[in-house]
């Protein structure tokens, strides 16, 4: 028999009633005992809805920012609704306004309420030191460029096994001319930051660990949101 939490307080009610009535219940006492029961009905809806994905892997105290998860979010919902996404269990959130030695890139299932991965990822040379503070969508500026993607096909290239970016909005427009990539990159590591106090950068592809480059790849590729954020969205989107 399935006992809920509605049922142990109805039960727990009617002992106390038992215990403090030596007779039966008057049509009063009844009356009052079906409103304590509609009260427990009426519990605020918000203490029934499920923890969102952001408090059940308390992403926060994991350094991302509620803005980005939420502008991630919404992106990520409007490509469900239009049919983009190929593969809508899985998102990759990139938060640029953390500095570079943070573990900026979140892959979470969204589904099945999980942290796949939480590592580095580059920004672009032009785009800061240990701190991303300028985007660009122009070719060759080799700054990063934010805003919401798709990903697309694997390849074989310079930097080895690698992820086609598809940008979806103004800002990102040339991520597929600029070649701006998902790869791994040597200098993205905890050596590089022990000798410079930040990851290297690269030319605006949100480079990763080598070591963890196939494993991502593999995670999200062919179709998932990829959405790399910083606080200047809120005035370029």
């Amino acid at each position: 028999m399935k006992f809920t939490l509605k049922s142990f307080l109805l039960l727990l009610l009617g002992l106390v009633l038992f215990t403090f009535t030596a007779y039966s219940f008057s049509k009063d006492k009844l009356s009052s005992f079906y409103k304590v029961e509609a009260a427990i009905d009426s519990v605020p809806e918000m203490l029934k809805l499920p923890v969102s994905v952001f408090d059940s892997l308390r992403l926060a105290e994991k350094g991302l920012s509620q803005d980005a998860y939420e502008y991630a979010m919404k992106g990520f919902e409007e490509l469900k609704e239009k049919g983009k996404l190929r593969n809508d269990s899985v998102i990759t959130i990139v938060d640029f306004d953390q500095p570079s030695y943070k573990k900026r890139m979140y892959i979470i299932d969204i589904k099945n309420y999980k942290l796949l991965f939480n590592t580095w990822s580059a920004h672009g040379r032009n785009s800061g030191a240990a701190q991303a503070k300028a985007f660009s969508n122009v070719p060759e500026s080799y700054q990063s460029s934010l805003g919401l993607y798709i990903t697309d096909m694997t390849y074989s290239g310079k930097h080895g096994y690698s992820l086609r970016l598809v940008g979806l909005e103004k800002i990102n427009s040339n991520a597929l001319n600029r070649a701006i990539v998902l790869h791994g990159a040597k200098y993205v590591s905890q050596q590089t930051i022990n000798a410079m106090g930040y990851i290297g950068r690269s030319h605006g592809c949100p480079a990763v660990p080598v070591e963890l480059s196939k494993p991502i790849i593999d995670i999200i590729k062919d179709g998932t949101c990829f959405f790399i954020y910083n606080s200047a969205y809120k005035n370029v989107s």
